[in-house]
Parts: C-alpha cells; sequence; structure tokens
C-alpha cells in the first residue's frame, strides 16, 4: 500500500532530477505503480504535493544541520564548513530546473525554500559567526550581518548559473572557494581549523 511519505519520497527524487513542472503526476503514478487518483487521496492538487515535498525536503536538512551544530558546537567555523559542505552535497543531486521552476510555477513552495534560505543564513550562519567572535576566533571588526549577505545568500544561484559550476567542479572545490577560503580571511591568525590546509 503506497502511503503519503512513499510518494513524496518518489517525488522528490524525480522533481530534483528533471524538474517540479516537467515531472507529471501520470508519471509519478507509473513510477509508482499506482492510479493517479491514489496520488489525489493525499495530496488535492500537484502544487501541494510541491509544496510537501519542499517542505520534507527542508526539514531533512534542518534535523541534518542540528545534528551538526549540536556535534561541533564548540567551534562555529566548523560547523559553518560542515553546513556548506552538506549543503554542496545536496544541491548535486539538483537540477538547476528543480530550483528555477519552483520560482516560476510553485511560489508558495519557492517562498517555503526562501525562507528555510534566509534561516540559514541570517539565523544560524550568522549566529555561528557570531559565537566564533564571542569565542575570539572571528576578527572582531568583522561585520558578520554584511559577511553573510556577500558570500552565502543565494550560493546555490550563482553555482547554478549557465555555466553551471555544480557539474563543473566537484564539492571539494566549491566549498573551498565559496566557504572555506572566506571564513579563513575573517578568523584570527592563531586560529587553526583541519579544513584550512
Amino acid at each position: 500500500m503506497t502511503n503519503k511519505c512513499d510518494l513524496i519520497k518518489c517525488s522528490i527524487a524525480n522533481f530534483t532530477k528533471f524538474g517540479s513542472k516537467r515531472y507529471t503526476l501520470d508519471e509519478l503514478a507509473n513510477t509508482m505503480g499506482i492510479s493517479k487518483k491514489t496520488i489525489y487521496k493525499h495530496f488535492r492538487s500537484k502544487e501541494h504535493l510541491v509544496i510537501e515535498s519542499v517542505a520534507f525536503l527542508i526539514d531533512d536538512f534542518r534535523n541534518e544541520l542540528n545534528n551538526i551544530v549540536q556535534t561541533h558546537k564548540e567551534d562555529p567555523i566548523t560547523c559553518v564548513i560542515l553546513i556548506y559542505k552538506k549543503g554542496f552535497e545536496n544541491l548535486k543531486h539538483f537540477k538547476p530546473s528543480f530550483i528555477f521552476g519552483l520560482k516560476k510555477y510553485y511560489p508558495k513552495a519557492n517562498d517555503i525554500f526562501d525562507e528555510f534560505r534566509d534561516e540559514i543564513v541570517n539565523k544560524v550562519i550568522y549566529g555561528l559567526l557570531e559565537d566564533g567572535k564571542i569565542k575570539g576566533i572571528v576578527k572582531p571588526e568583522v561585520n558578520t550581518e554584511l559577511f553573510c549577505s556577500l558570500y552565502f545568500k543565494r550560493f546555490e544561484e550563482v553555482a547554478f548559473r549557465d555555466n553551471n559550476l555544480i557539474e563543473k567542479f566537484n564539492n571539494e572545490e566549491l566549498l573551498n572557494h565559496f566557504v572555506v577560503y572566506n571564513l579563513k580571511g575573517i578568523t584570527v591568525n592563531d586560529y587553526n581549523n583541519a579544513y584550512f590546509g
């Protein structure tokens, strides 16, 4: 018997691969070997399914993020690096059409996605950098709000632009150039981090 969670997991796998607009409910039904009517028992529309799928993705990533912060709370810079490392690993599975499709066709789902990205940057990352200042790891003169705005907002859009950096470069190169090298510039000279090399 197909349940709601099965439908969401299959939808996520295909929405991120083919795009949320392009992958149809008929294809989902065929993939799962069910009738379209079964899908409508759990979701009133495709938009509802897309919204639930985005919420599921976010909850999953939020759990991973919370685990990283709890495990490495003594070193906020390592937390930031590991959060973005996990983010790049997840983005590798997304096609640009997924993110851009949300914006164009599913604005409510896109709003949920944008709110989560803002939460990560403006609360989690900002909070970790402020904690780094308190602990004497981040230079006191660094404006952490400005730093977050310059380096961490909408990084996936930059990575997915025409030259598609996500496919062109490996995760380590992307992590180093988007995150590690920038963080190295705002930390005190005697701070030692395994990722700084």
